[in-house]
C-alpha cells in the first residue's frame, strides 16, 4: 500500500486572534491547539507520518509540541500564505513516488476526528482528491458593487473544512501550473486542483461541526468548551 502522509498546516500568525503570537500555539484543554491537531493524526492508524509546517520564528516551540508523537517525520519552516506553506511541504516531499497519499490539515482545527479521517483516506482509494465539507446553513449569496447578484440553492451549497486529500501526483501537478500563474490567488489545496487541474474529480465526503476552526477570539472559547466535552467523553 501506498504510504500515507498528514502535512499539519501551522504557518499562519492567527493576526485575527489578537493573541500576539500563532493562534495554533494557544492552549485549548490543556494543551496546544498544535497539539492537538497532530494527535488526532498521530493515532490514526491509516496515516504513517505526520509532516508539521510551522510559522517562522517558531519552530522550535513547534518541534517541541511535536516531540511526543511518534509519526512525526518533521517541521519545515512554511510561508507567508497558505500556498506558500503548502509548497514547503511539497518540496519536503520531493522525490516521494506519486501513488503516496497527502493529507493537508489546518492546524487551526483541533477536533478532526477518526470518522472524518476514515471517510478521506476511503475516498483516495477511488479519487485523486477528495474534500472535506459540510451543509450551509445559511443562504449565501453572491454579492456585486453592494447588490446581490445571485442566490444559488442552499442545497448545494457546502462549507470546506479540512483534511483535504490527495495522491501526491496530482497537487504535486496542479501545484506546479499554479505557480506558473501570475494571476494565482487560492485558499485551500482543492482550489488549487479545480482551478488548474479541471478534469481530475474532487470527491466530498461529509465534515462535522465540531471540526471548527479557530480564527476568532470567540472561536477559542468554543473550542475550550468542546475539549471539556471531549475529555468528559472519555472519563
Amino acid at each position: 500500500m501506498a504510504t500515507t502522509v498528514a502535512v499539519v498546516l501551522a504557518g499562519g500568525v492567527g493576526a485575527r486572534m489578537g493573541a500576539g503570537r500563532p493562534k495554533q500555539l494557544i492552549e485549548v484543554g490543556g494543551r496546544p491547539i498544535l497539539a492537538h491537531a497532530i494527535a488526532a493524526f498521530d493515532a490514526h492508524p491509516g496515516i504513517d507520518e505526520v509532516l508539521v509546517v510551522m510559522a517562522a520564528g517558531h519552530l522550535r516551540e513547534a518541534a517541541a509540541i511535536a516531540a511526543p508523537f511518534r509519526k512525526t517525520s518533521g517541521v519545515v519552516e512554511g510561508g507567508d500564505t497558505r500556498t506558500a506553506s503548502t509548497v514547503a511541504a511539497l518540496r519536503r516531499l520531493d522525490g516521494r513516488p506519486d501513488d503516496v497519499r497527502v493529507l493537508f490539515h489546518d492546524a487551526a482545527r483541533p477536533f478532526v476526528d477518526a470518522p472524518v479521517i476514515d471517510r478521506v483516506l476511503a475516498a483516495l482509494d477511488g479519487h485523486d482528491a477528495v474534500a472535506v465539507g459540510v451543509p450551509s446553513p445559511d443562504t449565501i449569496v453572491v454579492v456585486e458593487d453592494g447588490l446581490v447578484a445571485s442566490m444559488p440553492p442552499r442545497e448545494t451549497m457546502s462549507r470546506f473544512q479540512t483534511p483535504q486529500g490527495f495522491r501526491l501526483g496530482t497537487v504535486r501537478k496542479a501545484y506546479e501550473l499554479a505557480l506558473a500563474d501570475p494571476a494565482l490567488r487560492a485558499t485551500d489545496d482543492c482550489g488549487i486542483v479545480h482551478r488548474y487541474l479541471p478534469d481530475v474529480p474532487i470527491r466530498v465526503v461529509a465534515g462535522s461541526e465540531r471540526n471548527l476552526k479557530v480564527t476568532q477570539p470567540l472561536d477559542a472559547i468554543v473550542a475550550e468548551h468542546l475539549a471539556t466535552l471531549a475529555a468528559e467523553d472519555r472519563t
